[in-house]
């Protein structure tokens, strides 16, 4: 089986065994508000969303619905989505603990603008250089992040996100994984200290590369049906 195209099956306890040690995110794009809620009650706590208005929808449904029992849980929400300019205000008013995805200077300096508190931040690379994917090529990455630091007081800056090659081939999506860490490494002078590679189909790769953050939808979801 190619190594891309298929998610193994695991259950819940396989995959919180092999990410005990780091951070895992929830990545909830597909799901419905009542599955968030599974999760949650079974102790999972960070989840991310790709869109604006999807992550203001479930967090209300979720702070707002008490058959839902999560009440006396803390959800605490990753953006990891692009995010368009004219979402911006939308997005600080739902105040997520971290945006992944920010993927050039000047979408930094349009929310730095209008931030009225400080929002911890990743900077997107796009390691592959795939036209398909967002996120800033490998050669600006570093002077961005600085350039960011320097002009965004209100961003703090404290690592980056990178989604691995779409390739069949493990070794490509290796390599992929590792110049991002690579960057990672050199930008810890800086602060860094998040590394968030790795989603449902590679996440036992990204890890072994040196992610410390994973982000994990249809192979969790999969699993909370089997329970």
């Amino acid at each position: 089986m190619n190594f891309k195209t298929k998610v193994k099956q695991m259950n819940l306890e396989e995959i919180l065994e092999k990410t005990k040690n780091i951070s895992l995110v929830v990545a909830s794009k597909y799901a419905r508000a009542e599955d968030i809620a599974k999760l949650a009650r079974l102790g999972l706590s960070e989840f991310g969303e790709n869109q604006v208005q999807a992550l203001a929808q479930k967090r209300q449904i979720l702070n707002e619905d008490h058959a839902l029992k999560v009440e006396n849980l803390k959800l605490n929400w990753h953006f990891i989505g692009t995010l368009q300019s004219n979402k911006i205000n939308l997005l600080i008013k739902q105040r997520p603990i971290l945006w992944q995805s920010c993927n050039s200077l000047k979408l930094a300096l349009g929310l730095n603008q209008r931030l009225d508190y400080t929002l911890p931040t990743l900077l997107e690379i796009n390691a592959a250089n795939e036209a398909s994917k967002s996120g800033l090529a490998k050669s600006e990455a570093i002077d961005t992040y600085l350039q960011i630091q320097e002009s965004c007081p209100k961003i703090k800056l404290c690592g980056i996100m990178s989604i691995g090659a779409h390739s069949d081939d493990e070794k490509e999506i290796a390599r992929s994984f590792e110049q991002s860490y690579a960057i990672y490494e050199a930008l810890k002078t800086y602060g860094a200290s998040i590394c968030s590679m790795g989603m449902s189909k590679d996440f036992e790769l990204a890890i072994k590369c040196g992610s410390n953050m994973v982000r994990l939808g249809s192979i969790l979801f999969e699993a909370l049906k089997r329970i």
